[in-house]
């Protein structure tokens, strides 16, 4: 999710933990700590485009590292003037709570989420939200912003708005995992009705209030995109894609498998100008691009040009709607 719903959820743990203790830096520190996990972008200019697959939402994303890192942090807090007389444990719990809300709430975006490393690096992802949506925000602030302003540290009804906001928020989030399971249900009748066959489905919101979402089915050959609004029920126009795995032939292999990695199976590949391009549709789902002849299905993508010698460069592009 966005820097802001992370802070503010950091925020509202912070308020529900240690509020009534140390009043408005309750909030404060917990939002510091919530944000932590995404300054794994602060190492990716120092990696190439590969390496930065696997940095982002990696072990900063783990449920280590929050375990791990609550430690840390509880030992800070132990150390400074206005939390020191608070017990460790209480300290952990709070820190824990920060980090790991971050990347649970991670999880129900569609970019993926590396909960388990080292053990695994399967990307955990709902694809239930998108990774901006003031719906789940709004609430989520408001109860914030009025415990912290409108209540004095030892008011008994301090914590009533952020707990609200919090009951709130999470009931969203809930309703997300429920309205996709309709979405997809409305996606397999429509493809049934349309006689376009398939074995794997995925539902990616697009638009604040989980409105509006794009599916992408798959069958041996080729991917198949269509888009839906609640608020429209309109027929879905489905956009197909050849996956084109023979273009990948002959490239580096340790490259491909990281890039299907990335791509939990939902990707195409396509040739421009000698070079390959792949889309990943798991990762970025913005709708297909149409210009000059030229159809994508989305508009990120990964270029690889390939070298004499074996190896080759890898960069990143992005259409805009008109190239």
């Amino acid at each position: 999710m966005d820097s802001l719903t992370q802070a503010t959820l950091g925020a509202a743990v912070g308020e529900v933990i240690l509020g009534k203790r140390i009043g408005n830096k309750a909030a404060i520190v917990g939002a510091i700590i919530a944000t932590i996990p995404d300054l794994d972008v602060l190492l990716m200019p120092f990696f190439n485009d590969f390496q930065n697959i696997s940095i982002h939402r990696g072990y900063s994303h783990s449920i280590l590292f929050s375990l791990i890192g609550a430690f840390l942090f509880a030992y800070i807090l132990s150390k400074i003037k206005w939390t020191k007389e608070i017990r460790f444990r209480k300290l952990w719990r709070f820190s824990f709570l920060a980090l790991f809300t971050h990347i649970l709430l991670d999880a129900f975006t569609s970019y993926g989420t590396q909960l388990f490393l080292p053990i695994t690096d399967w990307r955990v992802s709902f694809d239930s939200i998108s990774i901006i949506d003031p719906v789940y925000t709004i609430p989520l602030l408001v109860g914030v912003l009025l415990s912290v302003f409108y209540f004095k540290k030892n008011d008994q009804k301090r914590g009533l708005p952020n707990n609200i906001g919090l009951v709130v928020s999470s009931l969203y989030l809930l309703f997300t995992l429920a309205n996709k399971q309709n979405i997809e249900q409305v996606f397999q009748t429509q493809l049934e009705e349309q006689n376009i066959s398939s074995f794997r489905l995925l539902t990616v919101p697009v638009a604040i209030g989980n409105t509006t979402w794009y599916g992408v089915a798959k069958d041996k050959t080729h991917l198949h995109i269509g888009k839906y609004s609640h608020l429209e029920k309109n027929k879905i126009e489905f956009h197909s894609f050849p996956i084109n795995d023979q273009l990948l032939s002959g490239l580096d292999e340790k490259l491909i498998d990281r890039m299907k990695w990335f791509a939990q199976g939902f990707y195409t590949v396509a040739e421009k100008d000698g070079k390959i391009r792949i889309y990943n549709m798991q990762c970025d789902m913005q709708g297909v691009r149409e210009f000059g002849g030229y159809k994508a299905p989305t508009a990120f993508y990964y270029e690889i040009t390939p070298k004499e010698n074996g190896e080759y460069d890898l960069t990143s592009g992005m259409h805009n709607a008109t190239k």
